[in-house]
């Protein structure tokens, strides 16, 4: 079962020039809640409690401040600073001493998951021991993302990084699963044509040794890459319409420790104190009487 999780939040953000020229995207408003808060609540629902979080140098404060005192959310979380972007694979390089040969995951701190079997089938695919886990969501924007092509007999055919044709709309999203020896294969890839290194060449290594897992997250779901301005606001009004209509929260870490009981109602309380007289704090207040 995954203990821990590394939440990439480094980057240039370069398509949200000016703006992020001055802080790391995934801390962004996205609706009322800075963008990171997102995919650490789902991996928070999916049970973990143990994070580390990729960053841009000079934003460790930033983030610490986003999140304040994790022990009053129930959570571990550890920072590193990545100087340089090199490419998604280069996270399991870095963080080799936290994750001391233990099967990890790994999300983009700037995706959005959203439905209601989602967490039971990510939580369920966690237990895997060995081997590498994807997960694929259908698009009609394959050419931005790696699509994996599927042969007759539903078999990986072969995965392809930003096709400019494919016969498959099943792309990979940002949430991946590895097991012990992926920092060893990340140290053995070679930079790509883009001089990073590619995370569909570490895939693939997993492809050739038949250790690839697919899961795929169809109708019932939704998955988005919050990569521009416009992908924030369709995210933002997607969860304000939700928000509005159903009354409850989508990614309230306090709520999910709460209802994990990892935190009791005292720690709501210092969080109500930390956010002060938000709206946020109105719903941490119901929560709690």
């Amino acid at each position: 079962m995954i203990k821990k999780v590394i939440i990439l939040c480094g980057g240039t953000g370069s398509r949200m020039f000016p703006v992020t020229k001055a802080v790391n995207k995934q801390l962004l408003p996205v609706y009322d809640k800075p963008m990171f808060y997102y995919p650490l609540s789902l991996m928070m629902l999916c049970g973990v409690k143990e994070f580390v979080f990729i960053i841009n140098k000079n934003q460790e404060i930033n983030f610490k401040n986003a999140l304040g005192n994790t022990k009053d959310l129930g959570i571990k979380v550890d920072f590193i600073i990545q100087e340089k972007p090199k490419g998604l694979p280069e996270a399991f390089i870095i963080t080799e001493e936290l994750i001391k040969s233990k099967s990890i995951a790994m999300i983009l701190g700037d995706n959005f998951f959203f439905g209601n079997m989602l967490t039971p089938i990510i939580k369920n695919s966690f237990k895997i021991k060995r081997g590498c886990n994807i997960y694929l969501y259908p698009s009609n924007n394959t050419s931005a993302y790696g699509v994996v092509e599927f042969d007759k007999k539903n078999k990986v055919k072969r995965i392809v990084e930003k096709p400019k044709k494919s016969k498959s709309n099943l792309i990979i999203t940002g949430l991946y699963l590895f097991d012990e020896k992926v920092s060893d294969y990340a140290k053995k890839l070679k930079p790509s044509k883009r001089k990073e290194l590619e995370i569909v060449d570490l895939i693939n290594i997993y492809k050739r040794k038949n250790m690839l897992n697919i899961i795929k997250l169809g109708r019932g779901s939704a998955w988005m890459d919050v990569g521009n301005f416009s992908d924030l606001h369709s995210v933002s009004n997607f969860i304000e319409n939700i928000e509005h209509r159903q009354s409850y929260k989508i990614g309230c870490i306090e709520e999910i420790a709460l209802n994990n009981g990892w935190i009791n109602k005292r720690k709501i309380k210092n969080r109500i104190k930390f956010n002060k007289n938000a709206n946020y704090s109105n719903y941490l207040k119901s929560l709690i009487r």
